[in-house]
């Protein structure tokens, strides 16, 4: 049984809520992180939608000039011919790849209005009379941004192949240089859209460089065929 003196020498309770002996910790951590913003997680299915529409604008630009440069090449050894093929391929791909982009986005963007319009009113008819779709606006895709990165993108591919061609005069030096130029931007291109959508880098550049140099040796090969005919 404990004696008097025992109970007398413990601290009563007043003293045990003294502010001063309280421990601060918790107190301490939540003052050190008041004023510190919570960091913004990236939104990597967000930023696909115009990384997407630039890769492949740039990568398609610059396969698609290259590959008719090339397959004029194979039957026509003056630069102009090549130039003026180039160009009016770099024009005519931005044009189709600008509007081409613009229809398939404004019918997915249709598409995700539509479904989150029915989430809406299945969410009334059950009770729930939140609004969740006014703080998903901002994340549905924007067809006039991936028309214009698209066309930017493909211009700004195929101007590798145009300047890389424009002032060589020798014809097996420029077909030389048109396919150095273009395999060093592929693999590029390819790094650029690896690193900013968070996937594996090597695999993204040989994906790109290998299906961007079969498609010159298709085109030019064809032509090529076609020309030795005679047609």
């Amino acid at each position: 049984m404990a004696s008097i003196t025992e109970y007398g020498n413990q601290p009563s309770m007043k003293e045990n809520t003294n502010p001063d002996q309280i421990p601060r910790n918790n107190h301490n951590d939540v003052e050190g992180q008041i004023g510190q913003e919570p960091k913004e997680e990236i939104d990597y299915l967000q930023r696909a939608q115009w990384l997407r529409a630039a890769v492949l604008g740039a990568s398609d630009g610059l396969v698609s000039t290259a590959s008719l440069m090339m397959g004029v090449g194979a039957v026509r050894t003056d630069v102009t011919s090549m130039i003026i093929s180039g160009f009016a391929g770099m024009v005519a791909g931005a044009c189709s790849m600008a509007i081409g982009e613009f229809v398939s986005v404004y019918s997915q963007r249709d598409i995700e209005v539509s479904q989150k319009k029915r989430n809406s009113e299945n969410r009334i008819k059950n009770g729930d009379l939140s609004d969740e779709d006014e703080s998903n606006k901002d994340k549905l895709p924007n067809p006039l941004q991936a028309a214009g990165v698209s066309a930017l993108s493909f211009m700004i591919g195929a101007a590798v192949p145009l300047l890389s061609a424009s002032f060589i005069q020798v014809y097996g030096v420029r077909l030389g240089v048109l396919i150095a130029l273009s395999s060093l931007a592929l693999v590029v291109f390819g790094w650029v859209g690896a690193v900013l959508g968070k996937a594996p880098v090597k695999r993204s550049c040989l994906r790109v460089l290998i299906g961007g140099l079969l498609a010159m040796a298709i085109t030019y090969g064809l032509s090529r065929l076609i020309g030795l005919a005679g047609l």
